[in-house]
Order: C-alpha cells, then structure tokens, then sequence
C-alpha cells in the first residue's frame, strides 16, 4: 500500500496487522480519487471526513492532495495502530484528528465535511445506517462529496442522499453520493 498522489506520493503505508481490517487496495484508490478530482478540481483547504477508517490511506491520499484537514474515525485497535503509525510517518499529525470510536457513535458535527469517505465492513449495510445517522447530525456540508466502499454485490441507497455514480472496481463498488439540499 501507497500514497497515490500529491505531497507524499509513493511513500509507503503500514496496513493493520490480522484479518479484521481490509485495506482499500490502490486499484480502487485510484478510481476513486479519479472520480473525484474530475467533480472537484483540487481538494485544497477542504475538511476531509474518513470513516471506518482502518489504516487511513483515504483520508491520507486526500491530505497528501491538499486537503486542509482531515478526521479518522475507527475503533479497531490493530487498526488504530496502523493509522497513528502512518500519520507519524508521513508528519501530517497538525492537519488530523483521530477518533476511537464506533462511527455510529459519533454525535453532532462542530464542522461539517467536504468530502466523506467511508469503507464499512462488506455486505454489513453499516455505510446506509452510518449515512442516515450522520447526515442528522450534520456531518456533511451542503455540497459535499461522499464515498462508500462496498462489495460490488450491495447497493447504497439512503433517503436524503442522492446517487451520482455507482463504479466497480474488482470486488469492490464505489458509490458516490450528495446530500438533497433537506439533509445538509
């Protein structure tokens, strides 16, 4: 694993130690941010929001591209590990938060992302539950961009979201997302 692009392009990253993380693979990262550099530009000074983060190469790849700011939520503690190990690294500890925490846990937002990136667990249905509850609480600006990671045999599908594109990548499916103008 790698950081695809920008400030720290090619610098390596450590994946979480055991089986229960799966590491977004560089394939799908770089569709993914593919996909969004063409509907975003640049992603400077936006706050980047990375849940069920694991090792935190989404969020790093995004603050590696220019992004101001970037908050990790996970509550594995293999994973945890990996991603202070990797923000250490890579010296971007000022521009990142990180939270032990279940993302279904999280309460309202003091700021409100630009860009959401989520990576659930496959076939587990979290990234539609995590959607409907943190969109309630604020989490996702008006015109923000989100992403859910799923397994290319599950659908993300939210009331108070709408579709933009749905892509296949291997075994994974990236959808993206924007709030309807009543969520945000």
């Amino acid at each position: 694993m790698r950081i695809i692009s920008g400030e720290w392009r090619s610098r390596p990253l450590v994946a979480p130690k055991g089986d229960t993380t799966r590491p977004t693979a560089d394939r799908t990262r770089e569709t993914l941010f593919s996909m969004l550099t063409s509907r975003l530009g640049s992603f400077e000074d936006l706050r980047v929001l990375d849940l069920f983060a694991g090792s935190g190469a989404l969020g790093l790849e995004a603050l590696s591209r220019g992004a101001a700011h970037c908050t990790f939520v996970e509550q594995d503690h293999l994973a945890l590990d990996a991603l202070e190990k990797n923000i250490a690294k890579l010296g971007g500890k000022d521009r990142c938060d990180v939270r032990k925490s279940s993302v279904l846990s999280m309460g309202s937002a003091l700021k409100p992302a630009d860009i959401v990136l989520m990576d659930p667990p496959y076939l587990s249905g979290a990234g539609s539950v995590a959607l409907d509850k943190l969109g309630r609480f604020g989490w996702f600006a008006p015109s923000a961009w989100i992403s859910v990671e799923t397994s290319i045999k599950e659908d993300v599908e939210v009331k108070g979201f709408t579709v933009d594109t749905v892509r296949n990548v291997g075994k994974a499916r990236i959808t993206l997302l924007r709030p309807d103008h009543e969520q945000a």
